[in-house]
């Protein structure tokens, strides 16, 4: 019942390319929308493009109760509604059993566990709601916490792209939440004859670089 009324609150706030809790936006929406940006920019000589899929670490249970209330906010839901967004999110405590002992944990400052499947990922559309590319070339596309940055590079030129991603990087750390540099995958998709070597990635200095994978015709 709150989700529900939740949904019809927020979905006209939603960025454009959330395709979580949308009507009729669904996950295939996305993968649809991502696959029309590509193949129309690859139909054009000399480009290529570039897929990070970004990866959390639990990005769910990172969700700070002041932020989100800031931006709420600043998305001018009702007050009310932020207030009980608010009351949600802190001073929970959950059940711990130990060796069939019951107890009570210390406050959490996180969706109950029991709602992972229901308000959480809503409430992480929210919290990530401003995360948007700024660049025409590049697509910041999200269905909930799955996040794919489109980087649509013409003659080599990544100068939109590799900003944009770092960008995406220090927006993370300014909200509580990490890449999990493990996890998260840059895939090149390049139809050129003969294409030159492209550099791995690398993140906020990150000595590690992204994996990569190539899709090209040889």
């Amino acid at each position: 019942l709150v989700l529900a009324s939740l949904k019809d609150i927020t979905g006209p706030l939603l960025d454009p390319l959330q395709f979580a809790y949308r009507a009729s936006r669904s996950m295939d929406d996305a993968v649809n929308m991502g696959l029309h940006y590509i193949l129309q920019h690859l139909d054009r000589p000399g480009n290529y493009a570039t897929i990070l899929f970004g990866d959390f670490n639990s990005a769910f249970n990172t969700i700070m109760p002041d932020l989100l209330s800031d931006k709420l906010t600043q998305l001018s839901m009702p007050t009310t509604i932020c207030q009980w967004i608010a009351s949600f999110l802190t001073d929970r405590q959950q059940l711990l059993r130990l060796n069939s002992h019951p107890g009570l944990s210390p406050s959490v400052l996180m969706p109950p566990q029991g709602c992972q499947g229901a308000l959480s990922p809503l409430l992480f559309s929210l919290y990530t709601n401003e995360c948007t590319a700024k660049d025409q070339f590049v697509k910041l596309l999200k269905f909930a916490d799955d996040t794919t940055t489109i980087g649509l590079i013409h003659n080599g030129d990544k100068s939109a792209y590799r900003p944009e991603v770092k960008d995406l990087a220090v927006w993370c750390s300014h909200n509580n939440l990490e890449l999990n540099m493990l996890q998260t995958v840059e895939m090149i998709v390049d139809f050129r004859r003969n294409p030159p070597a492209i550099s791995p990635l690398s993140i906020m200095n990150r000595t590690e670089l992204l994996k990569q994978f190539y899709s090209t015709i040889i």
